[in-house]
C-alpha cells in the first residue's frame, strides 16, 4: 500500500477532529442552561460533569497511546467515534444528575481515543520527518469546531430541543466520524514491523524514557502542559456564561466564542505559512504570552464588550498556536523518539487540572461578583505555565550546547 500524502492525510482526518470537538467540546456550553433547569443542578454541579469527562479522558490516554503505538490506531478511532456517538444518544435520555454524569464519564472515555493527543500521535508515528507540519494542517479544520458548531447546535436546539439536537450529533459521529477513521487509518506502521523501510518507521533512540525523566526539561514542560491546559479547559465550558456577564446581547454572546474558531485557525495559519522564516524556539516563547495578555484585558476592562472583543481576538490566536506549541515541545526539548510515551505519562495529572480546571471556575464564581475572580486565577496560572516554558527551553537548549 502506498504511504499517504501528508496534506491530504491530515485534511481527512482533521475532518473528524472538526465534528468531534464542536460535537462534544464546544456544546456543553450551551447545554449548561437548559440542562440546570431540567435536572435542578446549580453552575458547580452542571460543571462537574465536564470535569468528569475530562478526567475519564486523561485516564485512559496512555492506554490508547499505547495501543496506536503498537500499530491499531485504525481500530482505536474508529471505535472511538462509535463509542461517542452512542454516548450522545443515550444523552439524549438522561432523566437524573446521576445519569447526565454517567453519561458525560462515557464521553470522556471516548474523547481518549478521538480527539488531538491521538491524531498527534498518529501523525508523529507516519511523517517523523516533518510531524510538526503535519500537526499545523491537522489543526486547521479542528480550530473552527466552535465557529462551526455553537450556532449549529444552538440552531438545532432551537428547532428541536436539545435532546434531539443532540441525537443529529451522534449521527454525525456515526455515519461520518466512524467510516471516515475506519477507511483512513489503514496501514498504520506497526512498532515490530520488521518488513517496512527504515524510512516509515519513528525514530528510535538507545536512550531509555527513564533517563528523560531525570532531567529538568521534562518536567518544567510538564507543568506548561498542566497549567495551561487548565486554563483552556476550563474557558470553554464557561464562555458563554462569561459573556452574558459582559452585558453583550444573545446574538452577539453565540457569535464571538463561534469566532474564536475562526480565529485559531487565522493563528495557525500564519504559523503554516511564516514559520519558516521564524525561529522556532523564538515563536515558542512568545506564542503563549497571548492568552494572558488576553485574561488581563479582559480584567482590567471589567468584562465590557470591547474588552471582551478584544479577548477573543487575542485568546483565539494564542490558542490557535499554543496547541501546535504543546503538541511538539516534547520531542522538541526532551525527545522525539518518546513522545508518544512521555506524553502518555502526563495524562494523569493533565487530566486531574483539567478535569479540576471548570469546577474551580464554577466555584469561584459568585453571584455579586461573578467570574472576576476565576479570571484571575486563570490570569496567574497561565502566566506561570508560560514562565515554566521559557524555563524548560533555556535549559534544554543550555545542555545541547
Amino acid at each position: 500500500m502506498n504511504a499517504p500524502r501528508l496534506p491530504s492525510f491530515c485534511f481527512w482526518l482533521s475532518l473528524p477532529q472538526l465534528i468531534t470537538w464542536g460535537s462534544v467540546f464546544y456544546t456543553f456550553s450551551l447545554l449548561m442552561t437548559p440542562l440546570e433547569a431540567a435536572l435542578g443542578m446549580s453552575r458547580a454541579e452542571s460543571s462537574l460533569a465536564f470535569s468528569l469527562a475530562l478526567l475519564a479522558e486523561g485516564l485512559m490516554a496512555y492506554l490508547v497511546g499505547r495501543w496506536i503505538d503498537a500499530g491499531h490506531e485504525r481500530v482505536v478511532m474508529s471505535l472511538g467515534s462509535l463509542w461517542v456517538g452512542a454516548g450522545l444518544v443515550a444523552h439524549g435520555f438522561v432523566e437524573s444528575v446521576a445519569g447526565f454524569y454517567a453519561v458525560w464519564v462515557w464521553l470522556g472515555l471516548g474523547l481518549a481515543a478521538t480527539l488531538y493527543t491521538p491524531a498527534f500521535a498518529v501523525v508523529t508515528r507516519r511523517f517523523p520527518e516533518d510531524f510538526r507540519r503535519a500537526i499545523i494542517i491537522l489543526t486547521f479544520l479542528g480550530g473552527l469546531a466552535s465557529t462551526v458548531f455553537i450556532p449549529l447546535f444552538a440552531w438545532w436546539m432551537d428547532l428541536w430541543g436539545w435532546r434531539h439536537a443532540l441525537w443529529a450529533l451522534a449521527a454525525l459521529q456515526l455515519l461520518v466520524c466512524a467510516p471516515l477513521h475506519g477507511w483512513l487509518l489503514r496501514g498504520a506502521p506497526h512498532s515490530d514491523s520488521h518488513d517496512r523501510p527504515p524510512e516509515e518507521l519513528p525514530k528510535r533512540s538507545a536512550v531509555p524514557v527513564r533517563e528523560h525523566l531525570r532531567k529538568t526539561p521534562f518536567w518544567l514542560l510538564a507543568l506548561f502542559m498542566v497549567l495551561m491546559m487548565s486554563v483552556t479547559s476550563a474557558l470553554p465550558a464557561h464562555m458563554i456564561a462569561l459573556l452574558q456577564e459582559s452585558g453583550l446581547s444573545p446574538a452577539w454572546v453565540i457569535a464571538i466564542p463561534a469566532a474564536i474558531g475562526a480565529i485559531q485557525v487565522v493563528g495557525r495559519l500564519v504559523l503554516f505559512v511564516f514559520e519558516r522564516y521564524w525561529d522556532v524556539h523564538t515563536a515558542n516563547r512568545w506564542i503563549p504570552m497571548l492568552i494572558p495578555a488576553g485574561l488581563l484585558v479582559l480584567l482590567l476592562g471589567g468584562l465590557n464588550p470591547v474588552a471582551s472583543l478584544v479577548f477573543v481576538v487575542l485568546y483565539g490566536l494564542g490558542n490557535g498556536m499554543n496547541t501546535i506549541v504543546k503538541g511538539t515541545a516534547m520531542a522538541q526539548y526532551v525527545s522525539q523518539a518518546h513522545v508518544g510515551q512521555l506524553n502518555g505519562l502526563l495524562g494523569l495529572p493533565i487530566a486531574l487540572a483539567r478535569a479540576a480546571a471548570p469546577l474551580t471556575l464554577g466555584l469561584l464564581w459568585s453571584p455579586a461578583q461573578g467570574y472576576t475572580l476565576a479570571l484571575w486565577w486563570l490570569l496567574t496560572a497561565s502566566v506561570l505555565g508560560t514562565a515554566a516554558l521559557w524555563m524548560a527551553q533555556n535549559r534544554a537548549m543550555a545542555e545541547r550546547h
